[in-house]
């Protein structure tokens, strides 16, 4: 009888276990950022080759279509469609390209300028640190939104608008960071040793600067990532980004405002993809910090 209660506890036991150890697993992978992200990656590389229409071809004889699981849906319109009878998981996928294209070389961008600000300012010092410091808080002191504006006003609305203005929005960020980190570095003793063994500048900056200053970058860059995707759908919204009939995520939530009563899957699932994709950067962000940190390593 022993025995047999053993056994059965055992089992009851188990699934409780197996559970703790399948959230484990999750948990210490990031399966679910992949997940959120995997979509907008896939529609953004492989675009043109999925949608099953052409994102921008008006047909007034379906507008506001529903999705199919509504009443009046039709499989062709999975979806459904806007107000100018264009279907709206092409649209969405087309934004994807968009969302990707902008939201990388922005962040990018700002990451090779910030970073190469933030490394000069912390390893020369001085007078060349508190110029471009200077700079910064500058920069800082300017709300991204009047700054957008400002470049809106100057440039007009349009693709070039978007990534001027992420761009400056962001790259002050990465130089203050990269600058903290690049002054504990130098005084390190690999940087002093390569200083004595008389290291050029650039080889010390190349080879022992940047590639430990390189775990922080990839973790700013994947946090800003969704950072950039919300501001280019912000942007857009207030008509300074993506000019119609292009098809942008930020233009599908501003044209479709107005159908919210009529039509509320027009705006609705551009927001729902602007959200998802955003939280999945940001859960990757987070992981990467983690995976990054050598403290918790230890644990």
């Amino acid at each position: 009888m022993a025995s047999t209660d053993m056994t059965n506890e055992t089992s009851i036991q188990a699934p409780p276990r197996k559970r703790r150890y399948a959230m484990r697993r999750v948990f210490e992978y990031p399966i679910i950022p992949v997940l959120l992200l995997l979509p907008m990656v896939v529609c953004g590389l492989f675009g043109p080759w999925i949608w099953p229409h052409d994102p921008t071809a008006i047909n007034f004889t379906v507008r506001q279509t529903p999705p199919v699981w509504l009443e009046g849906g039709e499989w062709r319109y999975f979806l459904g469609t806007d107000q100018f009878g264009r279907d709206l998981l092409s649209r969405l996928i087309e934004g994807a390209r968009i969302a990707l294209i902008v939201s990388t070389v922005t962040v990018t961008t700002a990451a090779i300028i910030g970073t190469a600000v933030g490394m000069l300012a912390g390893y020369y010092g001085g007078i060349v640190d508190t110029i471009l410091m200077r700079i910064v808080d500058v920069k800082m002191s300017i709300p991204p939104v009047l700054l957008t504006i400002l470049i809106g006003a100057v440039l007009g609305g349009g693709l070039t608008t978007i990534l001027v203005a992420i761009i400056l929005v962001f790259w002050a960020d990465y130089a203050r960071v990269i600058r903290g980190e690049t002054l504990a570095l130098k005084s390190r003793g690999f940087v002093q040793l390569a200083r004595v063994a008389n290291a050029s500048d650039w080889r010390i900056f190349t080879r022992h600067l940047l590639p430990n200053l390189l775990p922080t970058c990839i973790v700013l860059i994947t946090l800003q990532f969704g950072a950039a995707l919300v501001i280019e759908a912000a942007i857009t919204f207030i008509g300074l980004g993506i000019q119609p009939p292009a098809s942008a995520w930020g233009l599908l939530v501003a044209d479709g405002r107005a159908y919210l009563t009529s039509a509320w899957w027009i705006p609705t699932f551009a927001g729902m993809a602007i959200a998802l994709t955003a939280l999945g950067a940001n859960l990757l962000g987070d992981w990467l910090r983690d995976y990054f940190d050598p403290r918790l390593k230890k644990r």
